[in-house]
């Protein structure tokens, strides 16, 4: 299967930004954001000022054979929506119904929608990871919202003629990369000592570039169709193993890491109300992409120090 047009939504994102750019090589891109993105390589650009359950996406919809929906509301620093449950369901399970709904009635092929690994919870059990046929899990209302978003793409799907494919990534990283990955950074960079010398934990991440190339070939690969694809960069590292990585892909001569017991850390930071950092830093999220591979053929296109140094560069 092959799309002469595909709708690019939150192509204004860093994942957005992307995608656009690899398949405007060899596609025609209609690129969907809330803002114009200067210097877009995409054919058409469509703003969108909303995305919920009464978007419009007919005009943006004219003449795609796919949809590739990374648009969504995700984790909100300083929340100051009244019912944050609500604002997560009403953009990304009521936003993506409102899509696939109409791109099934505009003879759209395959719809890929950009998941979550956090649709299976917030952590994995050391050498169980997660894979496509892992139970959902949601764990917060960002995450419970894209299970429901998965959940209405696999309805709108079913009986239209309209395929569906699903992409489950953990952390994506890379030049640019906001939250979590851009503050590492930012701490390796000042020299800052860190608590977390004697951290032993398995965590699975995935660089943009390998991301990215997943997704341009599962839009348009036949054995996408119907399939949930889990995805990393096929080398699972500890918390300090990033670290000391990335500081060395800075040019600098590793972390400031000092040796401290990971449980008074956990409870310190659960006491300071960051439960999710602990989690982040302690615990294990690992995922088997080897499903994927199989299916589609794919493997990542870059290493993880190799990808690394791109971030940092």
């Amino acid at each position: 299967m092959t799309a002469a047009r595909v709708l690019v939504t939150g192509a204004g994102g860093f994942v957005g930004r992307a995608i656009v750019a690899r398949l405007a090589y060899t596609t025609e891109v209609v690129a969907a954001s809330r803002r114009m993105i200067q210097g877009s390589p995409a054919a058409r650009q469509y703003p969108i000022a909303d995305l919920d359950g009464t978007t419009d996406w007919t005009r943006s919809l004219s003449g795609c054979g796919a949809v590739i929906h990374l648009a969504a509301r995700v984790h909100v620093m300083k929340e100051t929506a009244q019912d944050p449950r609500a604002a997560f369901m009403r953009t990304n399970a009521d936003g993506t119904r409102r899509l696939a709904q109409q791109a099934a009635q505009a003879g759209v092929r395959r719809f890929l929608l950009v998941s979550t690994i956090g649709a299976c919870g917030a952590q994995s059990v050391r050498g169980s990871p997660i894979g496509p046929d892992t139970p959902v899990a949601p764990h917060d209302p960002y995450t419970e919202s894209k299970v429901a978003a998965e959940q209405a793409l696999r309805a709108a799907c079913a009986g239209s003629g309209m395929e569906w494919t699903i992409v489950r990534p953990p952390m994506v990283y890379g030049p640019g990369a906001p939250g979590n990955f851009e503050a590492m950074i930012r701490v390796l960079a000042r020299r800052i000592p860190l608590p977390l010398g004697t951290i032993d934990n398995r965590r699975s991440l995935i660089a943009i570039d390998n991301l990215v190339d997943l997704i341009a070939t599962a839009i348009s690969h036949p054995s996408a169709s119907g399939r949930i694809l889990t995805v990393s960069d096929g080398e699972d590292l500890s918390t300090p193993a990033l670290l000391e990585r990335t500081a060395r892909a800075m040019g600098l001569p590793g972390a400031r890491l000092f040796p401290f017991p990971p449980s008074v850390l956990k409870t310190a930071l659960q006491v300071l109300g960051r439960g999710r950092t602990a989690a982040r830093l302690l615990g294990n999220l690992e995922v088997d992409s080897s499903a994927t591979q199989a299916a589609l053929g794919w493997h990542p296109c870059i290493g993880v120090d190799e990808a690394l140094r791109r971030a940092v560069s």
